[in-house]
């Protein structure tokens, strides 16, 4: 995988598990508080869109994961 494929991958997951663990109704619900992060990493998908920078990418490169197209 590339390190663009692998940063959708993590974000995705990350909104996921967040969801799970901060919508009441969830059967693994934990706090309401967990709804934040949803708000933080769609919040870096949404500036990582103009802008062309990720940390996570940065992150995968320096662990040796190839670039994507």
């Amino acid at each position: 995988m590339t390190s663009w494929q692998l940063v959708r991958m993590f974000a995705g997951l990350f909104i996921l598990i967040s969801l799970a663990l901060g919508i009441p109704g969830s059967p693994i619900y934990h706090s309401s508080w967990w709804l934040a992060f949803t708000a933080f990493v769609g919040a870096n998908l949404l500036q990582s869109s103009f802008t062309c920078w990720c940390p996570l990418e940065i992150i995968l490169r320096k662990l040796g994961v190839k670039a994507g197209n």
